[in-house]
C-alpha cells in the first residue's frame, strides 16, 4: 500500500452524535460540561461549541429519537475526546462533575496527557483531557513518543484549584 501524508495542520473539526433525547443530551453537554448552544432545530437537533465556533458537537434525533443504547461490543464510536486548555481547567470540570455526582468510568495519566472518562446520557464514551506541553511528552531511545496508561492522581489534580 502506498503511504500518503496528511498535512500537519489537519485537525478534527467536529463530531455529530445521534442521541435518543435532545434535551437530556443538552442537559449534559450544555448544562453540565458548559458548551454554548449555537443553534437549535426544535426538538430534533442542536449545534454546540466552545468559544463561539460554529459547532464542535452536533446532536440529533433524526434516526434515534427514543432509541435504546446499542450493545457495547458493536462497532462504532469508542469515545469523543474533548481537550481542555490547561490542567486547571480539567480540574475545574472534574470538580463540577464530582459535585453533580456524575459517574466517572475512569481516569488516567497517559504521559502526553491526563484524562477523565465518563459516558454521556446515551452511553457514548467521553474523554475530558488536557495535553502536557510537547517538550514534556515521554520519548524512548529512538525519540518516538511513548504513551502509557497509569492511574491519575485525582487529589493532585484537584490541588490545581488551591
Amino acid at each position: 500500500m502506498k503511504k500518503y501524508n496528511i498535512p500537519s495542520e489537519t485537525r478534527i473539526g467536529h463530531i455529530h452524535l445521534k442521541v435518543s433525547d435532545l434535551d437530556r443530551s443538552l442537559d449534559f453537554y450544555h448544562g453540565l460540561l458548559g458548551f454554548e448552544i449555537i443553534q437549535k432545530l426544535g426538538d430534533q437537533a442542536a449545534f454546540i461549541s466552545a468559544g463561539g465556533y460554529h459547532h464542535h458537537i452536533g446532536l440529533n434525533t433524526w434516526q434515534s429519537k427514543g432509541a435504546e443504547k446499542g450493545p457495547d461490543y458493536a462497532p462504532g464510536l469508542f469515545h469523543t475526546a474533548i481537550v481542555y486548555p490547561t490542567r486547571k481547567s480539567l480540574a475545574e470540570i472534574f470538580q463540577r462533575l464530582r459535585e453533580a455526582n456524575y459517574q466517572f468510568t475512569g481516569a488516567a495519566d497517559h504521559g502526553v496527557s491526563e484524562a477523565l472518562y465518563l459516558d454521556d446520557p446515551d452511553g457514548n464514551g467521553v474523554e475530558l483531557y488536557w495535553d502536557r506541553p510537547k517538550e514534556e511528552w515521554p520519548r524512548n531511545d529512538h525519540d518516538e513518543i511513548e504513551m502509557y496508561t497509569r492511574p491519575l492522581d485525582l487529589q493532585l489534580l484537584l490541588d490545581e484549584l488551591l
